[in-house]
């Protein structure tokens, strides 16, 4: 598998509910909340080699190497795993900075799964996770690959089963900082703790949407309009807001309505990572070539 250019999903995720419960002494924040994965995202193009160094294309404006979470997920697995490959890794970004989507969580997970199949390191699944968070609080739920409850300050996950329904996504032209909504003093911080079977029979709901709305003016307007055709709210922290439909043609329908100026797609929820789906082809090509 060394020299071998493989291609691996990073696909986006949304909190289809997000509840903050209580607030910790060192200021972190209890949560619930509900990750389920889309089929869609952006790409890595990985090709491993003997070089041991770590090479990343295109280039980042205004991000240095050492800070892309790309390269420190893959430089966190030669160390862990005393690896001396290395890898040139491509990202075809589709996913917005600041959405709420996962996009560099994503992409250091997908990092990590796929340069532990490529290097044949044989990392266990839990001890990837423990890596990711390290990274990022979203990184586990990705490198795990199952749809999940998550509780604590996110890093207690519960495989879960929501419905897998169609959504439409948009993407305000805002970038969020998740501390100026954790810290905000009108931020709901104790909606009471309820179990997953409770949550899953609920409306789902996002503690931080009320004083994003507040925040911005745009999120506030699209969120609204999105209202208009669907069940919608905000997904983490991010920008991105959503709409929920039963099928493809009645999302694809509503995203029509959109103006032309709007950033949106519409995708399919996923119970298994697109990551980890690649990931048994290529253990099963792998396993056949043996």
């Amino acid at each position: 598998m060394i020299s071998e250019t493989t291609h691996w999903p990073s696909p986006a995720k949304l909190n289809l509910f997000l509840y903050i419960t209580g607030r910790r002494d060192n200021g972190y924040h209890e949560l619930q909340t509900l990750f389920q994965f889309l089929d869609h995202g952006d790409d890595l193009t990985i090709t491993a080699n003997q070089s041991g160094e770590i090479t990343l294309s295109p280039d980042i404006p205004g991000v240095p190497l050492t800070d892309n979470l790309i390269w420190k997920a893959a430089k966190a697995l030669q160390e862990k795993s005393g690896c001396q490959f290395g890898a040139h890794i491509e990202l075809n970004k589709i996913l917005p900075m600041g959405g709420g989507i996962g996009g560099g969580s994503s992409n250091a997970a997908t990092t990590l799964v796929a340069l532990n199949h490529l290097w044949q390191t044989n990392v266990s699944e839990d001890d990837l996770a423990e890596i990711g968070l390290k990274l990022g609080a979203d990184v586990p739920v990705f490198t795990l690959g199952f749809a999940a409850f998550a509780e604590g300050v996110g890093e207690q996950l519960t495989p879960a089963q929501p419905e897998e329904k169609w959504y439409l996504v948009v993407r305000p032209n805002v970038s969020i900082a998740t501390v100026d909504i954790f810290t905000h003093p009108e931020l709901t911080r104790n909606t009471p703790k309820r179990s997953l079977a409770t949550l899953l029979d609920s409306n789902y709901g996002n503690d931080c949407e009320k004083i994003v709305r507040m925040l911005y003016q745009e999120v506030d307007k699209q969120l609204s309009w999105l209202l208009q055709y669907a069940p919608s709210r905000l997904t983490g922290t991010g920008s991105c807001v959503f709409a929920e439909f039963s099928s493809k043609s009645d999302a694809e329908t509503t995203l029509a309505e959109l103006p032309d100026t709007v950033s949106a797609f519409v995708a399919k929820g996923k119970n298994i990572s697109p990551l980890h789906e690649r990931l048994a082809k290529y253990r099963l090509a792998h396993t056949q070539s043996i």
